[in-house]
């Protein structure tokens, strides 16, 4: 049994070394909407930080800014300060690392604003193969270096066909 009454992802948060430059990539190079601003958080003298959100007793978040990318994607970004913040990015190979994957409806008209702003695609566009068959994506950094994917597989990928025909002869 899954976990009861899942309905989907709400959002993804993750801290950035400085929110303005991240906020002018989100707004201005990739298209999200700025929704709002909270903070700063932090306790004083407490464990409050420890046990609630697994950092540094006295981590603080200086503020964290919300915003919506295409039709539902929200990302909650972060700035943070703490006596043991890490700057070290993960790449995906290490033990979590991450990316965020967008879809567009365009992979090459995408990846070329993305190169106009100066942003640094990883390689070419690959096309997949086996069940993901139909799907083009390509990686890209953000400025503070994060992984971000863009995906894009207008007619569906093979395995979505694979099941529709199984579910329309079943």
């Amino acid at each position: 049994m899954g976990l009861p009454g899942l309905r989907r992802l709400d959002h993804v948060g993750f801290t950035v070394p400085d929110l303005e430059e991240a906020t002018h990539f989100l707004v201005d190079v990739l298209g999200c909407e700025y929704l709002y601003s909270l903070g700063p958080f932090r306790s004083a003298d407490d464990d409050w930080m420890t046990e609630h959100l697994n950092v540094h007793p006295r981590a603080e978040v200086v503020e964290n800014r919300f915003f919506r990318c295409g039709e539902q994607a929200v990302f909650e970004v972060f700035s943070y300060t703490s006596p043991d913040q890490r700057h070290a990015i993960p790449r995906n190979s290490d033990i979590g690392g991450h990316h965020v994957a967008l879809y567009v409806d365009d992979l090459d008209e995408a990846i070329a604003h993305l190169e106009r702003h100066g942003v640094r695609v990883l390689g070419g566009p690959t096309a997949s193969k086996g069940p993901a068959e139909g799907n083009r994506w390509v990686y890209f950094l953000s400025p503070w270096g994060m992984q971000f994917e863009l995906v894009c597989y207008p007619n569906g990928k093979a395995f979505d066909r694979t099941r529709a025909e199984q579910e329309a002869t079943a």
